[in-house]
């Protein structure tokens, strides 16, 4: 026999043809216990590819947009240059940008939307950010001084009802003392560029200006702080505690890891609670597999004590009925990997036609952050998902394994 017999004999008692009684029910029981293990494995694969998938989409928009590190002043920075140069002395610093930020609101033939508007060297920007890969319309090069331009995103223009070209008034909170009172500032300018982030609360709420623009509207001399860019993104927290020892008190600085703390904590934390409830697909299957195998050593039991007679020791008799259950594991666990990853693999053609089969859509553009389902499959979670999967389904044997082990032949075999 090229394998040990006890692998045989298992391999016997799960495939074998001649079933009757209650072996057929077992085998149903098994069938079942199989297919809930892998729709458990499937199930947490595609889970978890999305909620990667949702941690990575949303960290590479936000920073499209936003930057690694912000070093802000209260009201203004007056020098910023001195903040760049004392930033640039780190080494993963490669890139810097003054920016303006403003509260605004901007309006267009009656309709008005409340908006933030960022003044931007557009040269210096495009080294921080990658705004200009989501360009539309027009580019961020063709923002110049004194001609007062502006930059919105495709939701914020639907919403508006401008298009390319168009004058909107934006109007912002400093009054302006005159005669008849104070009066809001305002200022008209035209549109020469719209982007499309792919994330609302961007492409609806953000407009981009020049940097000298928006300081005259906003009547300041420097600007509201500086942002950079570093050679990696994950070292941000380490490098902003690093760059805040040498600047002024009066200078805050902050990292994209603090400035959207929110956004990737809720994330991280949805991915642990659907680890844990989808887990309990798997832990039911796994009482299945504990319920198919007792009924199995019972039904058994005149073949164990043959066995035992034959010489076979309880070792053997354990071996043999604890790979029977494990197979039921090992089976479920790889089809619900394959499976799991076959979908998770191909959730951008899945999903979409399931929303035109049904005329649904799962993820509103105004409702949520993203609007597409993304997927990140990762080969860490598969072999953490399948590792467990097969515990579970091999701890389900030992009982009634250890029970087989300890049929009394004799008292087996007294009413065959």
């Amino acid at each position: 026999m090229p394998f040990p017999y006890e692998l045989a004999v298992g391999l016997r008692y799960a495939f074998s043809a001649k079933r009757q009684g209650r072996d057929v029910f077992v085998s149903i029981i098994s069938f079942l216990s199989s297919a809930g293990i892998a729709l458990g494995v499937s199930a947490l694969i595609v889970v978890l590819s999305v909620m990667n998938g949702f941690q990575k989409e949303l960290r590479t928009r936000i920073l499209s947009v936003a930057s690694h590190i912000e070093i802000r002043a209260f009201p203004e920075l007056e020098t910023w240059e001195t903040a760049e140069q004392i930033a640039r002395f780190n080494p993963r610093v490669i890139a810097a940008a003054p920016y303006v930020s403003g509260q605004a609101m901007l309006s267009y033939e009656g309709v008005s939307r409340g908006s933030l508007i960022r003044g931007i060297e557009p040269e210096m920007e495009n080294t921080v950010a990658d705004i200009e890969k989501h360009m539309l319309s027009g580019n961020l090069t063709d923002l110049r001084a004194g001609e007062f331009g502006i930059v919105i995103g495709m939701e914020q223009a639907r919403m508006l009802g401008v298009g390319m070209g168009d004058n909107i008034i934006v109007i912002v909170s400093q009054g302006t003392t005159t005669p008849a009172g104070t009066v809001p500032r305002l200022r008209s300018f035209k549109v020469v560029g719209m982007f499309d982030v792919g994330m609302y609360e961007f492409d609806s709420g953000l407009a981009f200006v020049h940097i000298q623009d928006a300081q005259r509207l906003y009547r300041m001399a420097g600007v509201s702080g500086v942002r950079l860019k570093l050679d990696d993104l994950f070292d941000a927290p380490m490098v902003g505690r690093e760059i805040a020892q040498s600047l002024p008190f009066d200078l805050e600085v902050r990292d994209w890891t603090r400035s959207h703390a929110n956004f990737f904590r809720a994330v991280q934390i949805e991915k642990r609670m659907m680890f844990l409830i989808l887990i309990l697909i798997i832990l039911v299957a796994t009482f299945n597999i504990i319920s198919a195998q007792v009924m199995a050593v019972t039904e058994k039991r005149a073949d164990i004590a043959i066995l035992r007679t034959l010489g076979a020791s309880p070792a053997s008799i354990l071996a043999i009925f604890i790979f029977q259950g494990a197979l039921v594991g090992v089976i479920g666990t790889l089809i619900g990997v394959i499976g799991g990853v076959s979908l998770a693999l191909n959730i951008d053609v899945v999903v979409p036609a399931i929303e035109r089969l049904f005329n649904i859509q799962f993820l509103d553009k105004s409702v949520y952050y993203i609007s597409d389902l993304p997927s990140d499959l990762q080969s860490g979670d598969v072999i953490v998902i399948a590792s467990t999967a097969f515990f579970f389904a091999l701890a389900a044997t030992v009982y009634p394994a250890w029970k087989a082990a300890r049929v009394n032949p004799a008292t087996a075999l007294r009413y065959e």
